[in-house]
């Protein structure tokens, strides 16, 4: 087969979309996700395979920024809506379309790619390493206590139409997202995505429900939540889904997660796609019975190594020379000499011998700060060359805070 990789066309849209639908089990969406999706699209970034009139792959890009080390946002390419027809599996369809994507990135001047993986096993292979890990947890409201720090009793809290809230709940993600790498800051129209409610994704859960924190006036925190009433042979035995929590201090954020706990008719709390240094951990008076789990999130892709380097600071001064391998996109190897610290970084081809020789799949997974290369060298995946280079480069690649990322695109 000769794979026709072209660029998205307004008018095959639903064509396209409808194979990747298709690619991911066939159950149509709701009208209104699908048309924000349509909005969302940046068709100059979206590519087809094509074979004859038929669209047998799709993937798309998104222009993201996200929060990296230090608190300065690096532009990114969040790869997105990536499938191939299950009549056309292993004929290089996914590889004729990462070549072209990475390929246009790189001409594009982004340093970095980014994406969400269905199965974390498909983009090793294009040098995506697995940066942020996300915690999920079903807590046992009747037996788990929370412990609040002072000033939690000094928070309002009110009930609000999440639509009609929502730039208030903007303006504070918009205050949190600096703090945190792999962070995104939300580009126009994605904030929509956060109140979209289609009944099909409710799983018999409420519609949206939010809650707002206010203190002297100020909005400093929200939740969004949904409650799926459930009955037992003892009464109610509800669960509390939860969607989404921020919060810009710890009392405000204490306060949503009190309100959470107690919500009458309910026992359970189950949230997702948490940061896994989440707060609540130290509020909870039973951490085993919050039934704490974790799962690859962000994976993140070095397309210009010097550049993407550069972008972000580092947690102590480091200079070291990296041995760089990068079959996929052979730009990037040899060795690269990184110098940096908190105040920023440089990163320049070099010459000198190298201090670690590694691949960039795993220069992507220690990026955000929240996967050390000491670990990935007991695995065997980052070798030292240079006594102490190893522990110099992983204390400076670090993050004080774990990265996270707050939704999927």
């Amino acid at each position: 087969m000769t794979t026709d990789v072209r660029v998205l066309q307004q008018t095959d849209w639903d064509v396209w979309y409808d194979n990747l639908i298709r690619a991911f089990g066939g159950v149509p969406e709701a009208s209104e996700e699908r048309e924000l999706y349509n909005a969302l699209t940046e068709y100059d970034r979206s590519l087809g395979v094509w074979d004859g009139d038929q669209c047998v792959g799709t993937a798309g890009a998104f222009s993201f920024r996200v929060t990296v080390p230090g608190g300065a946002s690096a532009p990114a390419a969040g790869i997105t809506m990536v499938s191939v027809a299950a009549t056309h599996r292993r004929r290089g369809v996914l590889t004729a379309l990462m070549r072209r994507q990475l390929d246009d990135i790189r001409a594009g001047g982004e340093p970095l790619a980014v994406l969400t993986a269905s199965e974390p096993a498909i983009y090793g292979r294009f040098g995506y390493g697995i940066g942020t890990l996300q915690l999920n947890a079903e807590i046992d409201t009747h037996r788990v206590r929370l412990s609040v720090p002072p000033g939690t009793d000094d928070v309002h809290l009110r009930y609000a139409v999440p639509a009609e809230v929502l730039d208030a709940c903007e303006a504070v993600y918009a205050r949190v997202v600096r703090g945190r790498p792999g962070m995104l800051a939300r580009q126009p129209g994605w904030d929509r995505l956060q109140v979209l409610d289609p009944e099909s994704e409710r799983d018999g859960a409420s519609p949206l429900q939010c809650v707002v924190a206010d203190r002297d006036g100020e909005v400093v925190g929200y939740a969004r939540f949904r409650v799926k009433p459930e009955w037992g042979p003892s009464g109610p035995d509800g669960a509390v889904v939860l969607s989404d929590l921020e919060g810009l201090d710890p009392a405000a954020r204490a306060a949503l997660w009190r309100f959470l706990f107690d919500i009458d008719l309910t026992s359970t709390l189950r949230t997702r796609a948490r940061p896994v240094d989440e707060d609540v951990q130290h509020l909870v008076s039973d951490i085993r019975r919050c039934n704490l789990r974790m799962k690859d999130s962000l994976h993140v892709r070095l397309v210009d190594v010097g550049a993407a380097l550069e972008a972000r600071a580092y947690q102590a001064p480091v200079d070291v020379v990296f041995e760089v391998e990068d079959a996929f996109c052979p730009w990037n190897e040899g060795r690269w000499r990184l110098t940096g610290d908190a105040k920023g970084a440089t990163c320049v081809r070099t010459d000198d011998s190298a201090d670690l020789t590694l691949s960039v799949r795993e220069l992507g997974a220690a990026y955000l700060g929240g996967v050390s290369l000491a670990s990935l060298a007991t695995a065997g995946r980052v070798r030292e060359l240079r006594q102490g280079a190893l522990g110099e480069a992983s204390v400076a690649f670090s993050s004080v805070v774990a990265p996270w990322l707050p939704h999927g695109f």
